[in-house]
């Protein structure tokens, strides 16, 4: 059977189970092996909607959605989510279950599994107690709270999938061409949770306690299949706790790489996508209009594959290369649009580093 076709099946699937549980007024679960009833998980949804946040910041591009999910996790506004691209914004939005939006701000962020902590101002927000973080094994009926594919924008209630932990294992995962550095050990869920949109929303039992985070879409380093996960939070609440105090923590001992410095390539006539992980691709997100760059003929989305003759894997490898480039130097760009390879040559200006 056609793989793609077999894609857009487990879409609709995943659509239709949340479109189903979200506004059935009867909340179709089977009674689980706990004994937990209808009714009781009906109660656990209305009780989860509230602490479940809508986000809206950086992105908007090709494969970098400008949506996502997170929890919040203090009365005081403190939100947890994954570090992704759309934090790289200094206009970060958080919408809350009945519609208010509110400014956001980066607090900080964790741990080589990529957790962040973004705080709004709110008085008595409902919201998970990281004292109650649960922790379950294989065959627990459990649901997922998310945003996905931006169903929910402004007082709707975020989207709920019903599924099970399959098993917990180590993550060997990967993004693109590039391993993902997190090996802790993961929920495998069998359920379509991990679409766009959906990373940072909450895992919990049927008896409401929270276990995990929904993690970032990856496919499997093995059988390269997108794989169904999230991020059980039992071990690194203490480390969350830190954040919310603002307590310094460093990188060496949560295993985050250190920031990488940005070169402001506008005087080259194009800026990259937001750079806020070690393997963030080398897109191109914006060209300036009579530029050097739009005359030889580049665009947005556009990804540098290479430079010179040295292969390009992220923003990273770009900034680097063209750290040590003296004005007047000759650049030559490969690019990959729509499949397809074209090569430009720019002259290095005078960059600001």
């Amino acid at each position: 059977m056609n793989i793609r076709f077999l894609s857009h099946v487990y879409f609709v699937a995943a659509i239709t189970i949340s479109f189903n549980l979200v506004v059935s007024p009867s909340y179709c679960f089977a009674q689980d092996a706990s004994g937990v009833q209808k009714s009781e998980i009906k109660e656990v949804t209305h009780q989860v909607f509230p602490k479940v946040v809508k986000l809206y910041g950086a992105g908007g591009l090709k494969n970098l959605v400008n949506y996502g999910t997170g929890i919040l996790i203090s009365a005081d506004g403190h939100i947890l989510t994954v570090w992704n691209h759309l934090l790289d914004t200094d206009h970060l939005t958080v919408v809350l279950d009945d519609g208010r939006r509110l400014p956001a701000q980066f607090i900080g962020g964790a741990g080589e599994a990529g957790l962040a902590v973004l705080k709004i101002e709110v008085i008595n927000a409902p919201h998970f107690s990281l004292d109650k973080v649960g922790r379950r094994g294989p065959g627990t009926p459990v649901l997922g709270f998310s945003n996905m594919f931006n169903v929910a924008a402004g007082s709707e209630h975020v989207s709920v999938i019903h599924g099970v932990i399959a098993t917990v294992t180590a993550l060997t995962a990967r993004r693109g061409r590039f391993d993902v550095p997190f090996q802790g050990e993961v929920y495998i869920v069998d359920a379509i949770m991990n679409n766009s949109g959906a990373a940072g929303g909450a895992i919990v039992s049927h008896d409401g306690v929270l276990l995990g985070v929904i993690g970032k879409e990856l496919r499997d380093r093995r059988s390269n299949l997108w794989i169904n996960y999230s991020i059980p939070l039992y071990d690194v609440k203490q480390t969350i706790g830190k954040l919310i105090r603002g307590e310094v923590i460093i990188n060496e001992q949560t295993g985050l790489s250190p920031v990488i410095k940005t070169i402001d390539t506008l005087p080259l006539g194009f800026r990259l996508v937001p750079n806020v992980v070690p393997r963030t691709p080398a897109f191109i997100d914006a060209v300036l209009p009579g530029s050097l760059a739009e005359k030889a003929g580049l665009k947005s989305d556009d990804l540098i594959v290479l430079l010179d003759d040295d292969l390009i894997q992220s923003c990273h490898e770009f900034y680097e290369q063209i750290r040590d480039s003296k004005k007047g130097d000759q650049l030559r760009i490969t690019v990959r649009r729509n499949q397809q390879l074209f090569t430009v040559e720019l002259i290095v200006p005078e960059f600001q580093k």
